[in-house]
């Protein structure tokens, strides 16, 4: 059999054992659909992690859109909740409203929100946070660099999800797609409850 044979047999086999690794993967269906989604949607699923189940702290640094340092060491004794978001997510563009509105209820409990904004320039998610009137900043993460760090935590798999951090700054729940209003409102208050 020729060399150039040998590639092209090669090269089929290949293709069948992608098409195999990906054939029972929803996101990766997704993802090469070809649909024009610009995401990959979450399910909606929420799962929650027993205080002993928990990895260690999430640790990362990075930059907000205007330019301050954020460093997840300074989450250490407060709930923290991360949204995994961009301006074209149809999605994200749901769950903003209840984003602001949680992220206003319970600022006076010491909850922090921040967004991690995974592909925007920075007049673009301004835009977006002027649109739906976000108070709470985001992080420009462009580069994936957050999103990379949270994967040995908990992989956040979907744009948007919402990631819930307790006192220690682990990860206590994790939302894939949509965040209902009321449940991550549950999943916060469970977090403030803990010691």
């Amino acid at each position: 059999m020729s060399r150039r044979s040998l590639l092209a047999a090669g090269g089929a086999v290949l293709a069948v054992a992608l098409a195999a690794c990906t054939s029972n993967d929803p996101l990766a269906k997704q993802a090469s659909a070809g649909d024009n989604k610009n995401y990959i949607a979450g399910d909606g699923s929420v799962t929650e992690y027993g205080v002993a189940d928990r990895k260690d702290p999430v640790q990362f640094k990075a930059a907000l859109f205007d330019g301050s340092a954020v460093d997840s060491t300074k989450f250490a004794g407060q709930v923290t909740v991360l949204n995994f978001w961009y301006a074209a997510c149809a999605p994200c563009r749901v769950e903003a409203p209840d984003m602001q509105a949680l992220f206003t209820d319970f600022k006076p409990q010491g909850v922090e929100f921040l967004g991690v904004n995974v592909r925007d320039e920075k007049a673009t998610a301004e835009a977006f946070e002027r649109n739906f009137g976000l108070g709470y900043p985001s992080i420009v993460d462009k580069d994936g660099g957050v999103l990379l760090a949270m994967t040995q935590y908990v992989p956040p798999a979907a744009v948007p999800t919402t990631l819930v951090l307790d006192k220690k700054g682990r990860v206590s729940a994790r939302i894939l797609g949509v965040a209902e209003k009321g449940t991550l409102k549950a999943l916060i208050t469970s977090a403030l409850a803990e010691n």
